[in-house]
């Protein structure tokens, strides 16, 4: 491709698995020095392998006064030094001089790695020019906040880099899409020297946290949320427990989900602890895509073995596979994709399965008399779908197989018309709908991403609108209780949480992912954790 190598050239060789673990560096930015060296021993709490002291980020930084408080033996962990000038993304703004005397007062002190930039690192090299310790190991860094240059230049900058004479190198450049990320992932795998590569923004996310697979010398990851040196940083804590970066090597599947947007996605955290419990050496990660066709093609390793897909991908994504699972085909959209040993991807939908088993369980769980179990509670209802997008599809498909009454509802009423042919039902829009009242015990379910965090005060209809429902449905599950369903519930009306739905779907997913059947139990067990991913465990 012209835009970046594909990933199926990029399976990690011997060589790399030969490489030392790759470590979490924290960047510790405090203002003040006992607070940087307070930062260093919360990153040491924290499960990380070194702490970054960004020296530029100190108030009234004095070299000599303030570098043996910070340095002060013994340490919690071993202490990478850079002091970064405005003009590289830093916050120092003096002359070079007295910026490389502080960097190698730090050596002097025992700082066990320096960062220095490429630009200035030959006037460095002649500053330091026997004076280096043996115990400090010297890292020059390029950085690019605009763009991933192609792989033939980075290549080329690994090697001006290591004619500085430098010890590490580092490269961090910038996404402008997600397979730039498969350039940087190139360079890790074929680079002789430790390499540090990164790739900023969300776009760059996975650079973060699949290094360790390419044999990246260490990533960084923020002390706390609001604590980041860099655009899209993870937290350590994220890395060490939620993405289990100590087990990410050559052999690690990568699984994740593609969405635009799909930084409000649980699907790591249940995933993720779902492989974790059965012991599946895989990696779930978030994919932040813009084109489907264009990251299928460039991440085609085998190893990128599988995908869930969210909005606005799902009916792109049975174009773009190889083979299509008639039930998805019929619905029109695909939210799981399994990339087979021959490299084929096969579509599938759990969507459908996991909404109408949530809504009829939902019903079920409301009446007081039991009812025919060979009946579904659907079957000749009138149910409402908002949206006409992937989830819609399913969500019309799956209730009219059960009997139901479709309707569609959408605010571009063309969209709402095509799926209603399809359906066999009617079509309204937005504004049609808030007075939709043809007969008493409907059924609203919403699929759009209306009232999805951060806008959690909006809603698809009217209260005044819900009074006519007697089950509400929302497939939004971040926020799990949505204005939508608290103002439904508050109308009287049976409502069901997204959340339900999320579990389910992930179910049909996880089993398509391993080819192991999910243990119900367990994998409920896991996702009550979704409420409060804080409640668990460290894993150091």
């Amino acid at each position: 491709m012209a835009t970046a190598m594909s990933v199926s050239a990029v399976s990690p060789p011997a060589a790399a698995v030969t490489r030392p673990r790759t470590m979490v560096c924290v960047p510790a930015t405090a203002r003040a020095p006992r607070e940087m060296a307070a930062e260093l021993a919360a990153a040491a709490a924290l499960g990380a392998d070194v702490a970054e002291l960004r020296l530029d980020c100190l108030a009234g930084f004095a070299p000599r006064r303030d570098l043996p408080v910070i340095l002060a033996k013994p340490r919690p962990l071993p202490a990478l030094v850079t002091y970064r000038p405005k003009w590289e993304g830093g916050e120092y703004e003096g002359d070079d001089e007295s910026r490389f005397e502080a960097l190698l007062l730090a050596m002097e002190l025992g700082a066990e790695y320096v960062d220095v930039e490429l630009k200035v690192a030959d006037k460095f090299m002649k500053l330091i020019s026997g004076r280096k310790p043996d115990n400090c190991k010297l890292i020059v860094s390029s950085h690019n906040y605009e763009t991933t240059p192609s792989s033939e230049e980075l290549a080329n900058l690994v090697a001006q880099i290591q004619a500085t004479g430098a010890d590490i190198v580092k490269i961090a450049t910038t996404a402008t899409e997600i397979v730039d990320v498969a350039k940087m992932f190139q360079i890790l795998v074929h680079c002789q020297v430790p390499i540090i590569g990164l790739v900023m923004n969300d776009r760059g996310f996975i650079s973060r946290v699949l290094c360790p697979k390419y044999g990246g010398f260490l990533t960084f990851g923020s002390l706390k949320k609001g604590k980041e040196s860099a655009p899209a940083q993870p937290t350590a804590a994220d890395l060490i427990n939620l993405y289990n970066i100590r087990q990410i090597g050559p052999d690690t599947k990568v699984f994740g989900i593609i969405g635009k947007p799909v930084g409000h996605s649980k699907s790591p955290i249940l995933h993720n602890e779902a492989f974790r419990s059965v012991g599946f050496n895989a990696v779930y990660v978030p994919f932040l895509v813009d084109d489907l066709a264009k990251f299928l093609d460039t991440y085609s390793s085998p190893d990128f073995a599988g995908f869930s897909c969210t909005i606005p991908h799902k009916e792109a994504a049975v174009r773009c596979c190889d083979e299509v699972d008639p039930v998805a085909r019929d619905i029109g959209a695909v939210n799981t994709i399994v990339r087979r040993p021959d490299g084929k991807l096969v579509g599938y939908n759990t969507d459908y399965v996991g909404a109408i088993s949530a809504i009829e369980d939902g019903i079920k769980a409301s009446e007081s008399e039991p009812t025919d179990p060979d009946k579904s509670p659907l079957a000749g209802r009138l149910f409402v779908v908002i949206g006409a997008g992937g989830a819609g599809k399913a969500l019309a498909y799956g209730a009219k197989e059960k009997g139901a009454r479709v309707v569609i509802a959408n605010r571009t009423f063309a969209r709402a018309q095509e799926l209603a042919n399809l359906i066999g039902g009617p079509a309204l829009t937005l504004a049609d709908l808030e007075n939709y009242h043809p007969e008493e015990g409907m059924i609203l379910a919403n699929t759009t991403a209306i009232g999805m965090h951060p806008n959690v005060n909006e809603t698809p209809l009217s209260k005044q609108a819900l009074r006519s429902y007697a089950v509400v449905f929302d497939a939004v599950y971040t926020p799990k209780e949505t204005r939508l369903l608290r103002e439904a519930a508050e109308c009287g009306a049976t409502v069901v949480s997204g959340l339900e739905m999320f579990i389910r779907q992930a179910m049909g997913q996880f089993e398509h992912f391993t080819g192991m059947p999910v243990d119900d139990y367990k994998f409920r067990a896991i996702a009550s954790s979704l409420d409060n991913p804080n409640t668990m465990k460290p894993r150091l």
